[in-house]
């Protein structure tokens, strides 16, 4: 005789299996039920506790098919290991080197324009930065450039990389950027208005950076048309603070730093 099964329920109408995940803390996960986003910070006996982008704690129940990752459905599951699990990379997706030591600083340096832009690169590329002994310096303003430049003196074994806002051909900032470029001394730019247009407008929670119209300033601009405190030092520390590593920002941004770094420590040629 033959032998069927008390389950009647379909196999298409059945759910598919999910894989399962450890919750290794720094895991970034999205519990969808709420739309919570946040990463893992800590793990017991069937909840799991998240910490999203402003520092704000949730715990949850390890539910099958509970948690989103990626996009994809998974289940979390406890870590087998009870030793603490140090981040596998760093904020910009290097490989982590626990217990590495700060190189002592190159002769070599990086200027990016203004303190926003290096406070950015520091959270994002900073300990890749310390390991290779490259110190990052802030510029008033392009203006400021050929005379730094002059007073640095780029050679052989102390290259200058240099980081530009809105770097366009034609432009003012074109022009002294192509006046001290040399071998020594390498300037890149990216294409925004400002570094706060580098960062994702998803990672911020809006569809998209507001156009302001021209003669006005644009962060001012930026703050009134999406409803913040005209304070620009206090919106960038809450922009800042939403940045969690590379996937925050926008490739064209990425792609000088990382050309930069290269440039100054020599592994990019010369």
């Amino acid at each position: 005789m033959r032998q069927y099964s008390a389950d009647l329920t379909p196999p298409w109408k059945k759910p598919q299996p999910v894989p399962e995940v450890p919750a290794e803390p720094g895991l970034v996960i999205e519990e969808p039920g709420t739309g919570f986003c946040g990463a893992v910070i800590r793990c017991e006996a069937g909840t799991v506790t998240l910490e999203d982008r402003f520092g704000k704690h949730r715990v949850f129940p390890l539910e099958p098919r509970g948690f989103l990752l990626e996009g994809k459905v998974v289940t979390l599951v406890r870590p087998t290991s009870s030793a603490p699990v140090r981040p596998t990379r760093t904020a910009s997706g290097s490989v982590a080197v626990p217990g590495a030591r700060a190189r002592v600083a190159r002769a070599g340096r990086i200027y990016v324009e203004g303190r926003h832009d290096a406070e950015l690169v520091e959270k994002v590329w900073g300990d890749d930065l310390r390991i290779e002994g490259v110190v990052v310096e802030y510029l008033e303003g392009v203006d400021d450039l050929p005379s730094i430049v002059a007073e640095f003196d780029p050679g052989p074994d102390a290259r200058l990389g240099v980081l530009v806002d809105h770097l366009v051909p034609g432009s003012k900032e074109w022009r002294i950027a192509e006046s001290v470029t040399s071998e020594h001394a390498l300037v890149v730019g990216h294409p925004y208005i400002d570094i706060w247009e580098a960062v994702k407008p998803a990672a911020l929670g809006i569809e998209a950076w507001p156009r302001v119209p021209r003669g006005q300033d644009w962060k001012t601009g930026v703050c009134r048309a999406l409803r913040w405190p005209e304070n620009t030092g206090v919106a960038w520390q809450g922009i800042l603070g939403r940045v969690r590593s590379y996937r925050d920002l926008e490739p064209e941004l990425l792609g000088r730093v990382e050309e930069l770094i290269d440039f100054v420590t020599g592994s990019g040629g010369a």
